[in-house]
């Protein structure tokens, strides 16, 4: 351990003697003013991150590919209070504050993306080769977008086409035979705008556990193909039409007589009318429809058929929106629309249909030039569970030149997923069950006609309500401090209360051996603890990125039981003693500190950039260990970790850029306990602009 330390040590004071000598080399020393950065997400509006009076972080395309990454869960997991978490299927889920992946609602250019396998969402599917920006919106925002925004939003910005013709090709090549190819053309002249990017993506996949005959990734390969389209039909009136394509085939292997293949298909088409009326009133009518499909097979060694299965979901959604500028302090925006959804999948009672007709409203004032305030609500309504009203409160004080405070009040939820209600699956290896909700009330009398319960512990009377949405009050108290035009910081103090939090139990016993699990409200969960944020540049051509969060995710009910001393564990001798209340750790797969460093240096005058990223995650747990059904402090825990990446990249030519880095640079893995960090990784890359 004191050898990695010393290896890190010895790489930053490296990597800073390259940066204080290369300053020699720095002749040009004109001043150039940056411009603040502008955020969409969090208000549906165009407004300067600096003056919003929510926690919000913006990712760069210059980041971006400074750092040279190539997959969406590449630059999340840089970013503070953002950790990638693997599921069982090899995808990559992002935990935000603390919050699971199915808490958080991706966005790409605004509109939702679905597709998820157990509540995550795998980042690990999207590119960043033609992403212009990235938005993370922290804190409830379903004011806004409704359900699965309890947590926060991500929302991902396409690139947009440049005054004339511009192509260009981007190559990179890494351990583990990865390919990464891109290709971009976009037009523009006048009135018209026209932009088309390709990537194709595939690896050979990676096995960090020798002694069992399956990969942990299996190979690969998938293509994204996206295309943009603007057209101003008139100075007031304004067209936009984009169109995505992705496709993954991936093997699928689950032991050496089982083999087959997974497929995903998913597309999704987005159109946009937008008019302005005076200097008032505008508004746009926005149509936006997409589909993910997946279909994966096993066979046995005589090519027969073991088992397959199919997911495909369906989502419509037409809105319109409408802004009104009150003057040139106060505005209002209103919009609504309607969520037709359905899913097609195996092991489902029926195939569902949710329909959801939605409005919702803000206003944005600045009573004085020191005050920004923002207030908003939603109202959902459904077919299938109960109607949500989601109201938000947000305000911004510019205390001092260089201080201001913020806070923020919002109401999220999370309706139940199709999985959550109708779901009636078998595990045929093992003989366990698992019945949505709305699946016990036939699913239970069916399997005791059938001679398979031994007992029946939860009543099916106790199913006959509707399962409620999972809700939370989300509040953010944050302080920022501009120091100078060089040094800027944040701190950001937040809480999540969850209520209504959906989990399964056991609620009858099988013949078997085995247990019938299901779905039912809970009302125990909430995570809280503070973010800090650091930039520094220090010259114009250097910058600084630094983050800390400081997290605590809990059961109440948990902390109840262990502070009346309910709960025992057992010692090496087998011996069982009671546990204290500071005993309790907290919520699985939740680290107490997470931090990251992030240095971005150019040297203009060579044509070149180098960056050096490092994250941080301390231990956490996975698993009760000592049989009490509690994390506490004498279970087995994960080790923490660090993980430090090196990217440097010329320019020759003004159009050619190569560029080279490494990923994990020392070779963290623990193959038991974490599948998506495959080890050490080098690249080659290379750029031509046309």
């Amino acid at each position: 351990m004191n050898l990695n330390k010393n290896k890190t040590l010895f790489f930053f004071c490296l990597f800073f003697s390259c940066l204080l000598f290369s300053q020699y080399a720095e002749n040009d020393s004109t001043k150039i003013k940056e411009l603040d950065e502008v955020v969409i997400t969090a208000t549906r509006t165009i407004r300067q991150l600096s003056s919003l009076p929510l926690p919000v972080q913006i990712i760069s395309k210059k980041d971006i590919e400074s750092s040279n990454s190539i997959r969406l869960s590449d630059i999340l997991n840089e970013q503070t209070g953002l950790i990638t978490v693997p599921d069982y299927g090899g995808g990559e889920g992002i935990q935000l504050q603390g919050l699971d992946s199915q808490y958080t609602l991706i966005l790409i250019d605004g509109v939702p993306l679905i597709g998820r396998s157990a509540g995550t969402f795998d980042i690990s599917r999207l590119t960043v080769g033609n992403i212009k920006q990235i938005e993370v919106v922290k804190g409830a925002s379903s004011s806004l977008y409704g359900s699965e925004a309890l947590g926060g939003v991500i929302n991902i910005i396409t690139a947009t086409p440049k005054d004339d013709l511009n192509s260009g090709i981007n190559y990179r090549l890494g351990t583990f035979n990865t390919h990464d190819l891109n290709t971009t053309i976009s037009y523009k002249k006048k009135k018209i705008g026209i932009t088309a990017f390709l990537n194709r993506y595939s690896s050979n996949g990676y096995d960090l556990d020798k002694e069992t005959s399956l990969n942990t990734i299996e190979p690969f390969s998938n293509y994204t193909f996206n295309s943009k389209l603007s057209y101003d039909i008139s100075k007031k009136t304004a067209l936009f039409i984009s169109g995505r394509y992705y496709s993954q085939n991936q093997d699928y292997v689950a032991s050496e007589e089982l083999k087959g293949e997974s497929n995903i298909n998913e597309w999704n088409t987005h159109l946009k009318l937008s008019h302005n009326y005076n200097k008032k009133w505008s508004s746009y009518f926005e149509f936006y429809a997409t589909r993910y499909k997946t279909e994966e097979y096993l066979n046995n060694t005589d090519s027969s058929t073991y088992s397959s299965s199919t997911y495909n979901q369906f989502l419509i959604r037409p809105e319109f929106r409408a802004t009104y500028n009150l003057n040139s302090k106060n505005s209002f925006i209103g919009g609504a629309g309607f969520n037709h959804e359905t899913l097609e999948r195996d092991d489902f009672i029926e195939n569902p249909i949710f329909n959801s007709p939605y409005i919702y409203i803000q206003f944005d004032a600045n009573p004085s030039d020191k005050i920004n305030l923002i207030i908003g609500a939603r109202f959902d309504s459904h077919n299938k569970y109960k109607s949500q009203l989601s109201p938000k409160v947000a305000i911004r004080y510019q205390i001092l030149d260089k201080i201001a405070l913020k806070s923020s009040i919002g109401y999220g939820f999370k309706a139940p997923d199709f999985r959550q209600l109708y779901f009636d699956f078998t595990n045929s290896t093992v003989g366990y069950t698992v019945l949505g909700y709305n699946a016990v009330a036939t699913a239970i009398p069916l399997l005791e006609e059938q001679g398979e319960l031994s007992s029946i512990i939860v009543p099916i009377s106790e199913f006959e309500s509707s399962l409620k949405p999972e809700n939370s009050i989300s509040f953010n108290l944050g302080i920022d401090y501009k120091v100078n035009t060089k040094l800027t910081s944040n701190i950001n103090f937040f809480r999540n209360n969850i209520k209504d939090l959906i989990d399964t139990r056991v609620i009858a016993n099988k013949t078997n051996g085995q247990n019938v699990y299901s779905y039912y409200n809970v009302d125990n969960v909430y995570t809280q603890g503070l973010e800090f944020n650091l930039k520094w540049s220090p010259t114009k051509n250097l910058k600084i990125l630094g983050g800390y969060q400081l997290l605590y995710a809990k059961d109440k009910d948990a902390k109840e039981a262990f502070k009346n001393g309910e709960v025992y564990a057992r010692d090496s001798n087998n011996s069982s003693f009671q546990l204290q209340k500071d005993d309790y750790y907290g919520l699985y797969n939740r680290s107490r500190h997470m931090s990251n460093l992030k240095i971005f240096y150019n040297v203009p005058k060579y044509k070149t950039d180098a960056s050096i990223r490092t994250t941080y995650r301390s231990k956490y747990g996975l698993t009760d260990s000592n049989g009490n059904s509690y994390l506490d402090s004498y279970d087995e825990f994960v080790d923490g970790y660090t993980i430090i990446d090196f990217s440097i990249n010329k320019t020759f030519y003004k159009n050619y850029k190569i560029g080279f880095g490494t990923d994990n640079l020392f070779n963290f893995t623990d193959s038991e306990n974490i599948t998506n960090i495959p080890g050490r990784l080098f690249y080659g890359k290379l750029k031509i602009q046309f």
